[in-house]
């Protein structure tokens, strides 16, 4: 089967309630997959799987056609969409979830149909491990599987996650999960415990302070810098836009260039609430963080 050069990503469709020191936003676009999906965009094609309730409002359907998302294998069931809000300390160090509704979320199983095995790269944004491999199960050898997860996850899932990672060619995850996995409080020390689990790339986000990358087929252990935001406005999501950039790019980057633009695309997101910061930015922009990183980088 030949491989279109496109992204498939499974992950949260979600109506968020998010409140900081800069205001309160109601309902508005959330989700791993949301995130994702419209900083990928901005370099390569994005197929998205993933439910909604049918009260998903037809302004986010529009915004997803806007930016040229696959939407097809979305599925609308009846009751209502994921929910959840969160409020964040003036710091922003710190987040509380106010609540989480699961709706249509709750009891979703993906169907993975033909048209979405044909995309080169998989990314499972950071859902329940055993949603996560029914979609590997379907993928081919060829694909590059590219792997998210979060702290509930290896509270409670720990062997199904750990069988997913076995299965996965990159690992991206923040560095507080990458201690909580390793048992070592050292970024280092972490990828390389995590490198020996399957993954040949290991990806560890240290928010405002950039990220570490470990490809062990490249012999590349090196620290990459963020993108400084002097007014950040909100975070949410800001690691599923790194992961959107990061991925977007891999079929023309090499790694380090990718997460470059991943940190670039990023910076954008915490600039406004939820996907607003994503949806105006041109490529000029994009292409001058992403300088602006790699000046840093020489430094």
């Amino acid at each position: 089967m030949k491989l279109e050069n496109d992204i498939l990503t499974i992950g949260s469709i979600a109506l968020d309630t998010i409140e900081t020191k800069e205001g309160v936003r109601e309902n508005i676009l959330g989700g791993s997959a949301s995130y994702f999906s419209i900083a990928a965009s901005y370099f390569r094609k994005v197929n998205v799987l993933g439910v909604v309730g049918n009260d998903f409002p037809k302004i986010y359907w529009d915004l997803y056609k806007q930016f040229q998302i696959n939407t097809e294998e979305i599925e609308i069931k009846n009751g209502p969409t994921f929910r959840w809000g969160g409020k964040y300390s003036d710091d922003y160090d710190t987040r509380e979830t106010l609540f989480t509704e699961l709706g249509v979320f709750e009891n979703y199983s993906p169907i993975v149909n033909k048209s979405v095995q044909n995309s080169k790269f998989i990314f499972l944004g950071n859902i329940h491990p055993d949603m996560q491999m029914s979609v590997i199960n379907k993928a081919s050898n060829e694909q590059i599987i590219i792997l998210d997860t979060m702290n509930l996850w290896i509270d409670i899932s720990l062997d199904s996650l750990k069988n997913v990672i076995k299965k996965t060619d990159i690992f991206l995850l923040n560095d507080e999960e990458a201690f909580l996995l390793t048992d070592t409080k050292n970024i280092e020390d972490a990828a390389l415990i995590l490198s020996k689990m399957g993954p040949d790339i290991i990806i560890i986000k240290k928010g405002s302070l950039g990220s570490y990358i470990l490809d062990i087929n490249n012999n590349i252990k090196m620290n990459v810098p963020a993108f400084a935001i002097d007014n950040v406005i909100d975070t949410t999501g800001a690691g599923d836009s790194f992961a959107g950039g990061f991925v977007g790019c891999l079929n023309n980057y090499n790694i380090v260039d990718s997460v470059i633009a991943g940190s670039a695309i990023a910076s954008f997101t915490v600039s406004a609430f939820g996907v607003e910061g994503l949806l105006n930015i041109t490529k000029s922009e994009i292409d001058s963080r992403i300088n602006h990183i790699k000046m840093k980088l020489k430094d």
